[in-house]
């Protein structure tokens, strides 16, 4: 049996980012929201915090990008925002999503 803190992020209880999506994910039935994070010179962002936002701009989840700077949410359909918090700068997009896999790709940058 593996140990549950084999697949969670040093400092976050979300699952690893990186690891593929589980077999069970029936993506006709649900919505993933998932995507890299780059600094301003196109390099992946580890660490950093990305945040989840809802249509009116409430907090809705939190996980830390993967040392390859890939973050995943499981969301509804409809309007998000997918923020990033990191030693690089900070970057926000708004997002469609739709049922299945919606890959996005989030800049940050120093103000």
């Amino acid at each position: 049996m593996t140990s549950p803190s084999a697949n969670i992020a040093a400092g976050c209880a979300a699952p690893d980012q990186s690891a593929p999506l589980p077999a069970s994910v029936d993506l006709e039935k649900e919505t993933v929201i998932t995507g890299f994070v780059r600094n301003a010179e196109g390099e992946v962002v580890g660490g950093a915090y990305v945040r989840l936002l809802d249509a009116s701009g409430e907090f809705t989840a939190e996980v830390v990008s993967s040392p390859e700077g890939v973050f995943r949410f499981f969301a509804a359909p409809g309007s998000w925002t997918v923020r990033a918090l990191s030693r690089h700068g900070n970057g926000e997009l708004a997002v469609d999503a739709a049922r299945g896999v919606n890959e996005i790709a989030l800049s940050v940058a120093a103000s």
